[in-house]
């Protein structure tokens, strides 16, 4: 069957799903005029001047003409369109879908049943005319005509959105009418109507709460979008609920000043900035950020704010969130809450099902699995796969911006306290800020200098961007005497006295949040005794505010605080012993009194100090207690979801004295955090972790226990700071000694491996050798891991110049591993085992093999369908091609190898690229890439193979002339070798340092070369030295091949 989408997301499909075809804008705009008009033949004079109306009219018909034979094209030859020589005409058939036709015959059979009393009927015809509507008509296009069309049938879904209410109402059904109202309210959340609806359906069933949190949501919109509060008839129902008798001091909370809505004073000059950046941005100058700067309590997040507002009422897709200063954090909530917003839902429904999925690992759509979806049971100790999947999360940061450009409309990303940002979420906006290049598209951030020097991911993010022109930081000043007198003007609704004046600037310095609250302790009549707090007792103001509330407000006030970040009322109501009407209303006294604000349905303090404030105000002793009953609040609303709160379940129980509940819910928060590739995140739990078993008493439970956190914590430690690293090397090594007193074998074995790879990448190769052969000497039964311990023999006796025993050990490596990634080591094992064989083979002389194996690695890693181990063999291979000469072959690896490694950040393998690249590219520019890849390796603290790197460097030089810097350059080779063990390389560094001598000296250096790799029994390297040496009239001994006569452990035996 054919389907035609119009509304939300456009579109043309026939048959399959997939089977989607490509049309253009206008072609699917002329599309939905003959569909708006279906069975009315439409003229095409008329068509050709709606459409194009500053073109000629033959030009107009042409356009026409060329836009009807791509929409005939693409709906293909059984389409219900009549083309006639002078009209169109669009029939409504059965064969095929229209969403706009199949709205207006399901609102239309709503309706009727409506009038005939059949309230089944109703929902079921409303519930498709629903389905139908997943969004405005052509929500990208601005003609005339579409605008009008879109708001009548914008208009008839409200409609259907009332009748669906009232039916299920009548009905019974809550959860439904809940659903419905919602709709209604996110399709038009100026128009109170589908407020007062959800709050009726509310109160139905008995959820006070949740319609009083209805009426905050609907008077802060208003309030944020328009500057006005809801009308007498919504005020009026949430009024009756709330009217206890209580007299004047609750009426004096509703009308007094505490509640007036106050502008944007004193920012016209720093507006108008941020409305420069914002057009420079979407005027195609390219994706940028702005933070706005200063310290608690100037205005930063109310100048946001406005700038919101200020875009959102001319069509830009504008989402605001928050940062919270704890450490109960999820990694990237703020993406999160980004993409659940209304502005980048359309965006993000229209992504490819390939960037879908990546978004339901953060944002998972109903139905599907994301985070949070594995079972009650915390997770096993070491089955991260962090080190294994570090690739995707390129991939998966991808699918996020892709989710945020998809807008088809100006983005505005607006963060509140960046200073307190999780480090996966400012590595995103860097990512986002690259990918979006010259789209339409500002972040707007708010800062305190002086937190966010102790955010090094933020600080760093933000003095990178300035450097390279993507960040701009507006330092936010204090009001000056006129711009407070002003502020306090518009708190007080009266004009402000020269001595008032004078006494709040100087009492606050002209901070606006101080402003507010000590221009609320001015008397209505200004000859009235009261007078604002002194400069002294500054921080009593927050303090006194919270003091006007009642006892039971200022109860609730605490627990919110305790809570650390938004919430919910039901929270609050799981962890206090208060009366649920009694809640609700000490909830809305605090918002009435603006010291919560209400957020898509949440709650949180008006501002991060009165949070503060309000915490200070509760007794040590009751924190303890109000945390203890948050966390277990958490637990009863997340039942069977815990992993989703796990981190704030594991900071509630840590601060309410329960060391034990946040050791187990920290694990689970770091394997959290591990899903969407949080790697920082993840370490940061387990380090919780550690803490707390560090207060434990010593024995072999805590030693068990401390072995499984820390065999979790090695692969996202890994995948974050690379196998070079010391934290990994220390960590591996405690791994080693706690399974070593433990008796635990297997653990033994993997801490072994684990540690090879670290010590072997910074280049002590014996101790690398010697931890492999303690692997394979404890003789575990499990093939794979005996076959990791074969696989790191195998390397380190490469690297020790014994070609012939790594073979061997290779090609016993691969007859135990399975083709399964590595979860330490990150990559396929077999795969590696294979390439890095291929350099054994050259050595030995068997140049087929050689290539052979490096082919076939490749071909495995292309079927492997994991980039990280493609990127090893492609390496590998290159190093292979090098080696034979072949730069013919070389060359196509080393580009595919540098754009795999820059689109995934494979590090370590870039620098190889680069230094390949340099050896084909030659000359003083090639020695110059090879020098950067040098650079960057030793800045990884990766210093194994730098013998043969040096070595191709001293060659390169050599080739631009530079016999002088290629000398000192082999000297380092040789020294690096000697030093290190690293000695496969060394008779070729040996032969080329012989190469810048003459007499005597050349030779004793080449038969030193000869006798070395006699010794390694590298035919290859033995071959060319002999000839280095006939060259120089020097006889060799034909008897005198490479026989490799090494000892088992790799250490040099004497020559003949």
């Amino acid at each position: 069957m054919l389907e035609v989408r119009l509304l939300g997301d456009q579109g043309i499909t026939a048959g399959r799903a997939s089977d989607v075809r490509p049309v253009s804008s206008r072609t699917i705009a002329l599309l939905a005029h003959l569909v708006l008009h279906a069975d009315v033949p439409q003229f095409r004079q008329r068509l050709a001047v709606l459409f194009w109306p500053d073109s000629g009219g033959a030009q107009a018909r042409t356009n026409l003409r060329r836009e009807l034979h791509d929409l005939r094209a693409a709906l293909g030859d059984d389409a219900p369109l009549a083309v006639g020589p002078t009209t169109l005409v669009w029939h409504d058939v059965p064969s095929c879908r229209v969403d706009v036709l199949v709205f207006r015959r399901e609102r239309n059979a709503a309706s009727a049943a409506r009038s005939a009393g059949d309230r089944e009927a109703v929902r079921s015809h409303a519930d498709a005319a629903l389905q139908a509507y997943r969004g405005d008509l052509l929500p990208a296009m601005d003609d005339e005509w579409v605008i009008d069309e879109r708001e009548r049938l914008r208009r008839d879904c409200l409609e259907v959105c009332d009748l669906a209410i009232a039916a299920e109402r009548e009905c019974g059904d809550v959860a439904g009418a809940v659903r419905i109202a919602r709709r209604r309210i996110r399709l038009e959340p100026l128009e109170e109507a589908g407020y007062r609806a959800l709050m009726a359906v509310h109160l139905e069933s008995g959820d006070v709460g949740a319609a009083v949190s209805t009426y905050h949501r609907c008077a802060a919109v208003l309030e944020q979008e328009l500057g006005v509060r809801p009308g007498a008839q919504t005020t009026a129902v949430v009024a009756r609920l709330l009217d206890d008798g209580a007299g004047p001091r609750a009426r004096a909370v509703e009308v007094g000043r505490p509640g007036r809505v106050t502008g944007l004073v004193g920012r016209d000059r720093e507006l108008q900035s941020l409305l420069r950046q914002w057009e420079h941005a979407a005027g195609g100058g390219g994706a940028g950020l702005v933070a706005v700067a200063g310290e608690a309590g100037v205005g930063k997040s109310r100048l946001v704010a406005e700038l919101a507002a200020v875009l959102r009422s001319g069509g830009v897709a504008a989402a605001t969130t928050r940062c919270f200063g704890t450490s109960g954090r999820l990694p990237l909530a703020p993406v999160a809450e980004w993409l659940r917003s209304s502005a980048l839902q359309d965006g993000v429904r229209r992504l490819d099902p390939v960037w879908q999925v990546e978004v339901d690992r953060l944002v998972p759509r109903p139905g599907r699995p994301g985070r949070g979806s594995g079972s009650v049971r915390a997770r096993p100790a070491g089955a991260s796969r962090a080190a294994a999947d570090a690739w995707r999360r390129h991939r998966f940061f991808e699918g996020l911006g892709r989710a945020v450009l998809s807008a088809e409309r100006p983005v505005l990303l607006v963060l509140d306290d960046l200073h307190w940002c999780d480090p996966e979420t400012t590595a995103w906006l860097t990512f986002l800020l690259g990918l979006a290049g010259r789209a339409p598209l500002l972040v707007a951030a708010t800062v305190r200098p002086e937190e966010v020097e102790h955010n090094e991911d933020a600080s760093t993010m933000l003095s990178s961007m300035r450097s390279d022109g993507r960040a701009t930081v507006l330092r936010l000043a204090p009001l000056d005497p006129a711009g407070t007198a002003e502020l306090a003007r518009s708190v007080l609704g009266r004009p402000v006295g020269p001595g008032e004046q004078a006494l709040l600037h100087g009492t606050t310095g002209g901070y606006p949040l101080f402003v507010v609250e000590a221009a609320r302790t001015l008397p209505d009549d200004p000859t009235g005794a009261e007078q604002p707090l002194g400069a002294a007792d500054l921080d009593a103001v927050l303090v006194r505010r919270l003091e006007q509330a009642s006892p039971t407000a200022r109860q609730v006030a605490g627990l919110a605080a305790a809570v650390g970040r938004d919430f919910g009322l039901d929270l609050l109501g799981q962890a206090c012993d208060l009366d649920p009407e009694l809640l609700v209303r000490a909830v809305d006294e605090l918002w009435r009194r603006r010291i919560l604000r209400e957020q898509g349905g949440e709650y949180d303090f008006s501002h991060d100090l009165l949070r503060d404030a309000a915490y200070s105000s509760v007794s040590p002793p009751r924190r303890w207690l109000l945390h203890r009953r948050l966390a277990q609040g958490l637990e009863v609303l997340h039942a069977g979801h815990l992993d989703d709160v796990a981190a704030q379940l594991a900071e509630q129980y840590d601060r309410g004295g329960r060391p034990d509940h946040a050791l187990s819910y920290s694990v689970r928060a770091a394997g959290t955090a591990a899903e969407v590739f949080a790697y920082g995140e993840a370490i940061r739990h387990y380090r919780r972790c550690l803490d707390v078993l560090g207060r434990r008493r010593a024995g072999r439970d805590r030693d068990g226990r401390e072995l499984e956190i820390l065999q979790a914590m090695l692969a996202p430690l890994a995948a974050l700071r690379g196998f070079s690293s010391d934290e990994l090397q220390s960590m591996l090594e405690r791994c080693v000694g706690l399974a070593d007193r433990l008796d635990r074998p297997e653990a033994l074995l993997r801490g072994l491996i684990g540690l090879y790879g670290a010590r072997f990448v910074q280049g002590h190769i014996v101790e690398a050798h010697g931890l492999a052969t303690r692997a394979l000497e404890l003789g575990v039964a499990d093939p794979v891991l005996l076959g990791q311990a074969h696989y790191a023999f195998a390397g380190t006796a490469a690297s020790l110049g014994l070609p012939a025993t790594a073979v061997e050990h290779f090609e016993l490596s691969r007859t135990l591993l399975d083709d399964e990634v590595s979860l330490l080591l990150g990559l396929r094992p077999d795969l590696h085992a294979q390439a890095w064989s291929a350099h054994s083979h050259w050595l030995l002389g068997d140049d087929e093999q050689a290539a052979f194996r490096s082919a076939d690695a490749v071909e495995g890693g292309r079927a492997s369908h994991h980039p990280f181990s493609l990127a090893v063999c492609l390496a590998y291979a290159g190093l292979t091609h090098q080696l034979r000469d072949d730069a013919v072959a070389l060359a196509p690896v080393v580009g595919e190898l540098l754009e795999l490694c820059r689109r995934y950040g494979f590090a370590y393998y870039l620098h190889w690229a680069t230094m390949l690249d340099g050896w084909l590219t030659g000359g003083e520019a090639g020695a110059a890439r090879i020098e950067e890849g040098l650079d960057g390796l030793r800045s990884l603290g990766a210093h194994t193979r730098m013998p043969y790197w040096l070595a191709l460097l001293a060659q390169t030089l050599l080739g631009a002339g530079r016999r002088d810097a290629a000398r000192a350059v082999l000297d380092a080779a040789r020294s690096s070798a000697e030093q290190r063990d690293d000695l496969w390389w060394l008779p070729e560094v040996l032969r080329l340092m012989a190469g810048l001598e003459s007499g005597p000296t050349a030779v004793g250096l080449l038969r030193h070369a000869v006798d070395l790799a006699a010794a390694q029994g590298s035919r290859t390297l033995h071959a060319r030295c002999c000839s280095d040496l006939a060259a120089l009239g020097v006889e060799v001994d034909p008897s005198a091949t490479a026989d490799g006569r090494r000892d088992a452990n790799g250490l040099r035996t004497p020559g003949p």
